[in-house]
């Protein structure tokens, strides 16, 4: 069994060219499937068997996403073994998993978004203030980011809950537009016609307007950024976002800053950039009610995917009549 496995890892590794936390993933669906032929060939396993393990992983609380992830592996694993002629048909084809309940995004309060992009003294005025206290060549005070970092660091967050950028779109981003080769730009930033083009999901390309406080903070980190590269020649200049080290940011770490951003200012939830995206397309169609231009601007393939913020927006106006209608308050 096992080298029939490996084997078909392999060459989704290198014809599908899965990457390798993928392959790692779909090994550990196998082994299941293994433990559920206890031996007997592949050819034996009937859809029976597999409904069975269903059943059982329901009950011990398996995940529906789980589930469905699993049944997908297995479906394909069958159908290479029919390719083979090693069985006669897919026992997997047929099975769905259960429904899962869909579950609405995070999103911050509209208070709690200005908390976090405002800081202590207002998110344009302070980027104003790291950029005076470098202005004279002085290092950070204790406890306090240098201005590279601070700067860069405030942009990120203006310009993610400015325009709904996925963490992947704003990583990828460069100063300005490249035409290689040996660099072709996925997004870029025009800061003059304030806006951003980036790549989505599917190679599907959007440009999305960019906000005024988040202009004014790029505009801080731009000047920031030359002065830095000025003494840092090697770096490479065409990320709009670099790392201490001259290189593009990693993902890994816009995380990790807009996190620790968030603790400093006291936004009592977990804060990543998923949730600034779920804040901004909340907070928007609140404001507009446009649905389908908070689709086009989050980049959406599908207006069904952009109406779970209907159901958002209705759970917040549910809070606000159980709380003040009195006739909803229970006694």
């Amino acid at each position: 069994m096992k080298p029939r496995i490996e084997a078909w890892l392999r060459r989704l590794a290198t014809e599908r060219g899965y990457s390798p936390k993928t392959i790692a993933s779909y090994r550990g669906d196998l082994a299941e499937l293994q433990r559920v032929a206890a031996d007997r060939p592949w050819s034996e396993l009937d859809e029976a068997d597999l409904r069975r393990w269903i059943a059982g992983a329901m009950r011990a609380g398996l995940a529906p996403r789980s589930i469905a992830r699993r049944l997908s592996a297995w479906r394909g694993f069958f159908d290479a073994l029919a390719e083979a002629g090693e069985v006669s048909s897919n026992p997997a084809r047929g099975l769905r998993a259960p429904k899962a309940g869909r579950r609405l995004p995070k999103a911050l309060s509209p208070d709690q978004a200005m908390r976090l992009v405002d800081g202590a003294g207002g998110g344009a005025a302070a980027a104003d203030g790291a950029a005076a206290a470098g202005a004279d060549g002085k290092s950070a005070g204790a406890g306090e980011d240098p201005p590279f970092e601070a700067l860069r660091d405030q942009a990120m967050l203006e310009l993610f809950y400015s325009s709904g950028l996925r963490l992947s779109e704003l990583t990828g981003l460069d100063l300005r537009h490249f035409d290689g080769p040996p660099h072709r730009s996925a997004g870029w930033l025009d800061l003059a016609e304030a806006e951003v083009t980036v790549t989505g999901k599917g190679g599907k390309r959007r440009t999305v307007p960019v906000g005024a406080a988040a202009i004014a903070a790029l505009q801080a980190w731009i000047d920031e950024r030359a002065r830095w590269l000025a003494l840092h020649p090697a770096a490479d200049p065409r990320p709009l976002f670099l790392s201490g080290r001259g290189a593009r940011l990693a993902n890994r770490t816009v995380q990790a800053r807009l996190a620790r951003l968030a603790r400093r200012r006291g936004v009592p939830v977990g804060v990543h950039p998923h949730v600034l995206r779920h804040s901004f397309a909340s907070h928007l169609l609140q404001s507009s009610g446009d649905l389908r231009a908070v689709q086009e601007l989050l980049g959406h393939a599908s207006i069904a995917t952009t109406q779970v913020y209907t159901s958002l927006d209705f759970q917040r106006l549910a809070s606000v009549y159980d709380t003040a209608h009195p006739r909803a308050r229970r006694r």
